[in-house]
């Protein structure tokens, strides 16, 4: 327990060390944003008088490491000030967004993770026949496409027809089994793209194993092929298996910038994009670091599950 302990508070210290470098990086790269935020705000017929008190509003005429610690300070209670476009809170308007975001992951990666696993399976007890060959074409053509063009397609295929909406529109007060209906295709887009990666990992981690002598006893006991994957291979490969699994968690928080864009739909990277266009500064800082803070957090939490499944990597000599 002590071993497992001092491996999750590692993890934790270098996740913040992380953290804290990026939010270093996410407030100076705004910094470097060419032109007056002030004057992109409030447009070209602004009086000098107006732009000399936003900028006095936003800490403009502070030194950059002054608004920096400020800012940092606000962001470790979750304040991050009031949106300069709307002059709403940026966290109550961070937390709706983020809450669709979060459940279109969570829709994507409730079919992507079964099938992949199911899929990994089978393509190792079916391996090199025409199925697994086939698997593979389709696994490495979804991993080839951009998730636009993936996106387009579905729209293309399944909205022309009229069986799903192009457009995501879900809102809060959207009964379940609705706001499931109107999310499908950029669900679907999430799923094609990571469903590859964690298939392909299933299958390469069993294949690996089938070789080791454990499973040539089995074998050679007259075990059934898929009892030998399940029962002994399986288990075994789950320290590979977690991990990618895990990685593409966090894509699906951090990479659905593209598709909340394709299917307009409501999320945190819907919000990024228009707020960028917008200049609304605080509310790109805000997204990026949680962005930035979930995709870590989903890192750490790999690390330390397929660490976990591994006995022999707690125990290191």
């Amino acid at each position: 327990m002590g071993d497992i302990l001092g491996l999750v508070a590692k993890r934790l210290g270098l996740g913040v060390i992380i953290l804290l470098v990026i939010s270093v990086i996410i407030f100076f790269m705004v910094e470097l944003l060419p032109g007056d935020i002030a004057q992109a705000v409030l447009g070209q017929g602004a009086t000098p008088e107006n732009l000399a008190a936003l900028r006095k509003q936003m800490g403009l005429d502070q030194p950059a490491i002054v608004r920096y610690l400020d800012w940092l300070s606000g962001a470790v209670m979750f304040d991050f000030g009031n949106s300069i476009v709307t002059g709403a809170s940026v966290t109550e308007t961070i937390g709706e967004r983020f809450a669709n975001t979060l459940f279109l992951a969570t829709y994507a990666a409730a079919i992507a993770v079964p099938l992949s696993i199911v899929l990994g399976v089978i393509v190792a007890l079916l391996r090199n026949s025409i199925f697994d060959r086939l698997a593979n074409i389709f696994a490495l053509s979804s991993v080839s496409f951009p998730e636009f063009f993936l996106g387009y397609i579905l729209i293309f295929l399944l909205s022309q027809s009229g069986l799903f909406p192009s457009v995501a529109d879900v809102s809060s007060g959207m009964p379940l089994i609705e706001k499931l209906y109107v999310a499908f295709l950029p669900a679907l887009t999430l799923t094609l793209v990571v469903t590859a990666h964690m298939m392909r990992m299933t299958r390469a981690a069993i294949i690996n194993l089938l070789a080791a002598p454990y499973i040539e006893m089995a074998r050679l006991k007259g075990v059934p092929p898929w009892r030998v994957i399940i029962r002994h291979a399986l288990p075994n490969a789950l320290a590979p298996i977690i991990n990618v699994i895990a990685l593409n968690l966090a894509y699906l928080i951090t990479g659905v910038v593209v598709v909340e864009v394709v299917f307009f739909y409501p999320g945190l990277g819907q919000l990024l994009v228009d707020s960028v266009s917008k200049r609304d500064v605080l509310v790109v800082q805000a997204a990026s670091l949680i962005f930035a803070g979930a995709y870590v957090l989903l890192n750490l939490a790999a690390d330390v599950l397929s660490t976990l499944s591994n006995p022999r990597l707690i125990h290191a000599r």
